[in-house]
């Protein structure tokens, strides 16, 4: 076997990581109106400079900006679609245990694609690495699941029908815009679908009135749609998750619910996919996994600190390539470390630790 010359990397990453102390109070100061924008950027600029070598320095060949500029893994771009808002909510979603802030994404207007920031946050990244740069964005569900029709005007969009078509037309602007802008790499964040393999979320999207599997076609030809129009060396994969708050999760459930249309309908070249505990199931669903497409297993965790073992990691590939061949196969931790600015419960070392292990174990396992 031989190293990936080309993403996803044998050893890779979701891509969110801490917010350094720094960030953290410059962004609330920010807040408080005590910088401006302009004081902000330049710390935003200085910290992801340092995390960017940090990556290089533990061996990663993929290299983000760890969101460091967003407050949500996908709230912050969501609103920056024309047509969409940013607004408060009453209460926030529900985790196991705790509850995050109370805010949404509303489409208060034809959904479309123009200037967004994120395409200079990506340019930023690709200017300061001589790796390959990688920029993650929310799935198109992301604009609908979590509240259905409850934010999504219907004197806007009285069709779903046509809701869903501007949204994968915008979606398919942005894509094609970040790789205009010279982005090869990108991850859409797929939260939905993973959590559909758990029978409670599964009701609870029945009591609204909707249908998982209905919904589960028209996030993946979203997606299709949305990377319709990419050069022919660019890479865009997929990455799932059952909910990342505070080391916290929302769903449970492995993934034979969704397999046979998650690897059967969508066009990404690859999956990122959880498997750090006994939630996320056995790896049997990956026996559908079309040859040509790469799975990125999940096996180390980003919502604890302690260090897992390496000869366990190893041994945990060796299950999965048991349905899929191992060449399909690469490594990475199950999730980001801070899907939210707030970040998961662990020290800076130690997420380095785990994603310099990613590498170590990668280096072993596929040379």
């Amino acid at each position: 076997m031989a190293k990936r010359t080309k993403p996803p990397f044998r050893a890779d990453h979701v891509g969110s990581l801490l917010r350094t102390a720094p960030l953290k109070q410059a962004r609330e100061k920010h807040a408080k109106g005590e910088i401006g924008d302009a004081d902000l950027k330049a710390i935003e600029d200085r910290e992801i400079a340092k995390i960017i070598r940090k990556q290089e320095d533990v061996g990663l060949t993929s290299i983000t900006d760890g969101e460091f500029r967003r407050a949500w893994w996908h709230l912050d771009f969501l609103a920056g679609l024309a047509g969409a808002k940013l607004v408060d909510l009453e209460q926030g979603v529900q985790f196991k245990g705790v509850q995050t802030r109370a805010q949404g994404v509303r489409v208060a207007g034809p959904l479309g694609f123009h200037d967004h920031p994120m395409i200079e946050h990506f340019k930023f990244v690709h200017g300061h690495t001589t790796k390959t740069p990688k920029m993650t964005i929310p799935s198109p569900s992301a604009m609908y699941a979590r509240h259905g029709r409850l934010l999504v005007g219907a004197d806007v969009y009285p069709s779903l029908d046509t809701f869903f078509d501007d949204l994968g037309k915008a979606y398919r602007k942005a894509v094609r815009a970040f790789a205009d802008a010279g982005c090869r790499y990108l991850q859409m964040d797929e939260v939905y679908i993973a959590l559909w393999c758990d029978p409670e979320h599964r009701k609870a999207l029945a009591a609204r009135g909707d249908d998982a599997d209905r919904l589960l076609k028209t996030y993946a030809d979203l997606i299709n749609t949305a990377m319709s129009d990419i050069p022919s060396d660019m890479t865009i994969v997929m990455h799932l998750c059952r909910g990342n708050f505070r080391s916290t999760f929302m769903g449970t459930g492995g993934y034979a619910p969704v397999a046979e249309t998650l690897f059967g309908r969508s066009n990404v070249h690859g999956y990122f996919m959880e498997y750090d505990t006994e939630r996320a199931g056995g790896f049997e669903p990956l026996r559908l996994v079309p040859k040509g497409k790469i799975v990125v297993l999940g096996l180390l965790t980003s919502k604890s600190g302690k260090l897992e073992s390496k000869d366990e990691i190893k041994r945990r590939i060796e299950q999965a390539a048991k349905f899929v061949d191992i060449d399909q196969l690469c490594l990475s931790t199950q999730c980001g470390f801070a899907s939210t600015e707030e970040g998961n419960i662990l020290a800076e070392d130690e997420q380095w630790a785990k994603l310099r292990m990613v590498v170590e174990v990668a280096d072993e396992v596929w040379g």
